[in-house]
């Protein structure tokens, strides 16, 4: 027990040495993780003219299995299809979450019902519940009365924001029916208009300060 209490007291230590820098979340399963090549880079551009970050325009690549997770204080993960954690990357991503990271997955089309299930290897005892419209993090740079914005259609469903608590902190956010990160990609991948790229841009920026300072 004191072995892990000392872990996780290094794991802490190491997230706050590296206090302003995100990565993007490597897994396995088969799923693109790659997607949306430009979203982090115009996202982070983004939060450094506007909420005053100072942020590394290229992000790292980190895989969930690695120690290096702990150096960055929020990871980013998305893509379209399957996700399989082993039950190291589950011990590993855990750790980072409950030490201090927070994990930001915004799913972009068809994501859902795997980190549903892989997310259950981190926290078997935990749900995702849904967060509401006024939760500080849809205010706490820019605000969102509704909660989160609806940037591409899918489906038709409502947009909604799904978080993991662990001892009253919000360690993992899980954006679904949104697809935030195409709506920071460069505007000619989708053609969305200005207007709606403010506003994914806008909800990133809440996201990052969010994590950063709570």
């Amino acid at each position: 027990m004191r072995r892990i209490a000392l872990i996780l007291l290094f794991n802490f230590i190491l997230l706050n040495f590296n206090a302003q820098e995100v990565a993007v979340l490597k897994y396995s399963g088969g799923g693109d993780w790659y997607s949306n090549p430009t979203s982090l880079p115009n996202l982070i551009s983004f939060c450094n003219e506007r909420i005053n970050t100072k942020l590394n325009v290229k992000p790292e690549t980190v895989e969930v299995g690695s120690s290096d997770i702990f150096q960055y204080p929020l990871v980013h993960m998305t893509g379209h299809g399957n996700v399989y954690f082993s039950v190291e990357d589950a011990e590993n991503l855990r750790n980072y979450l409950i030490s201090g990271g927070f994990l930001h997955i915004d799913d972009n089309y068809g994501m859902e019902p795997f980190i549903t299930r892989e997310l259950k290897k981190v926290f078997p005892n935990k749900d995702l519940v849904e967060l509401p419209a006024n939760h500080i993090i849809f205010n706490i740079a820019f605000p969102f009365k509704n909660g989160l914005p609806k940037i591409h259609e899918h489906d038709g469903k409502r947009p909604q924001a799904f978080g993991i608590y662990h001892e009253g902190r919000l360690v993992l956010l899980f954006t679904y029916e949104s697809d935030l990160g195409d709506g920071w990609e460069d505007p000619t991948v989708h053609n969305d208009s200005e207007d709606v790229r403010e506003k994914a841009l806008k909800m990133g920026a809440n996201i990052i300060k969010y994590a950063f300072e709570n």
